[in-house]
């Protein structure tokens, strides 16, 4: 099921040959540019005839009204509700832990530094509705932008023809038992844009969505084109690709727990990625044979079989784990595994993932909901310099510069030098100006 690439006895650069869906976001910008430069330009009607031509239905009302809000919640199954409520839980153990604190540098006697860290004032969540639901996603969002003290948040999620034309009723829920009041009924690349710039959401024009500072949250392609368009109107977390896993193991890993986590990720989409790096050709096997067991008895057996045949999935062998960890690291996955002997020694040597799963204990299904840690992640190779969600996704640092008059005029000589040395010698004006008649 899954194709082979054999990179034993010679590594060389692995970047080229390892499995990664293609995916051509630039395309993607040009055919929805139209879109939202029309929300724009007219707001709630290119919005809501978006909405109607992508999703099939738009509430004539864009706002979902808070009674329904609560109404989801208090309809919810009462075993969602646990586990909603344990994902908040632990994920605030772990993001509360995040927050950073104000420094001050004492950088000469008279002259200090300070730095601030002070949150984004309104931030725009984005929450898939597509092939799945994801209240989990409402958690990953919502959790640390709170703890990094954010005033004003806004979930968006594509309306639901089995909902009334409102988003999931577990994603509404979600949004509940997290204090989030402001949601609205919109997605793709329209609720990007009508979050970047803001618009009316009712036909007279009485509500608003005011717009956002931030966007953060996964989408498809057409979301991720959105973002890419609008960056520099409104700051955007990532341009997130199709899900990830990679797994490093070797001939220790239970074939069974492999194939059942690359069989999880491959479950997302037609285009999710899954590869295993191993010295292992007997693993192999053994998961080829798991992997024809398991996927047939799956539920989304035919998703699962395209996403794991595709380009972007495979196995990938190499000589030892030194090698598996140079191919690992180059591959730089949204989701790592390491199902090995020593595993947490070997986790502590990779230099890029988005986050790493340690040991036979931890799959990534474990994050998706439940470990604490966040699972909205860098993709398509990102993970080798940028970060998954965080507080400091929503944190500015802003310098306080205080000097006194004698912490100034000690440093004044330095200021004119440079700025002389640049050819901008305003710059040591403005100093030289508050000693009329010093030589420097």
């Amino acid at each position: 099921m899954l194709n082979r690439i054999d990179l034993r006895k010679g590594l060389g650069d692995p970047r080229r040959l390892l499995p990664r869906a293609q995916l051509d976001v630039s395309v993607a910008v040009e055919r929805i540019r139209p879109l939202v430069e029309a929300v724009r330009e007219h707001g709630y009607p290119a919005i809501r005839e978006a909405s109607e031509r992508f999703d099939g239905i738009s509430p004539e009302v864009l706002r979902v009204p808070v009674e329904a809000i609560t109404e989801a919640e208090g309809v919810l199954d009462p075993a969602v509700r646990a586990a909603l409520l344990e994902s908040i839980s632990r994920a605030r153990r772990v993001h509360d832990d995040q927050r950073r604190t104000d420094h001050t540098t004492q950088v000469v006697p008279g002259g200090t530094v300070t730095e601030r860290w002070l949150p984004v004032d309104r931030v725009g969540l984005y929450v898939p509705g597509g092939l799945a639901m994801y209240p989990s996603t409402v958690v990953m969002n919502v959790v640390p932008a709170q703890a990094a003290g954010v005033r004003s948040l806004v979930v968006v999620s594509p309306p639901q023809k089995d909902n009334g034309g409102l988003p999931d009723p577990r994603v509404l829920a979600a949004c509940a038992l997290l204090g989030v009041d402001e949601v609205y009924a919109v997605g793709g690349a329209q609720a990007v844009a009508m979050l970047a710039y803001g618009a009316a959401v009712d036909p007279l024009g009485e509500l608003r969505c005011d717009p956002v500072d931030l966007i953060t949250g996964p989408g498809n392609i057409w979301v991720t084109a959105a973002k890419r368009l609008l960056r520099g109107v409104v700051g955007i977390d990532a341009e997130a690709g199709p899900t990830e896993i990679a797994i490093l193991a070797d001939d220790t890993a239970d074939p069974a727990h492999v194939a059942a986590d690359l069989i999880s990720q491959a479950e997302h989409d037609p285009l999710a990625a899954s590869v295993l790096v191993t010295p292992s050709l007997a693993l192999v096997e053994s998961v080829e044979r798991e992997l024809a067991r398991q996927v047939p008895a799956t539920k989304h057996t035919e998703r699962v079989t395209t996403a794991l045949t595709g380009e972007q999935s495979g196995v990938v062998l190499v000589d030892d784990l030194e090698a598996g960890l140079r191919v690992v690291d180059a591959y730089a996955a949204e989701h790592l595994e390491i199902q090995t002997v020593d595993a947490r020694q070997w986790a502590l040597r990779v230099r890029n993932a988005g986050a790493i799963f340690v040991g036979a204990w931890s799959p990534v299904s474990l994050g998706d909901y439940c470990a604490g840690s966040n699972h909205v992640l860098p993709t398509g190779g990102c993970a080798r310099h940028s970060s998954g969600l965080s507080v400091q996704s929503f944190l500015r640092g802003v310098h306080l510069i205080e000097y006194t008059e004698a912490a100034l005029r000690d440093v004044a000589p330095h200021v004119v030098t440079l700025a002389n040395v640049e050819d901008l010698p305003a710059h040591g004006q403005a100093v030289q100006a508050r000693f009329p008649g010093a030589s420097t």
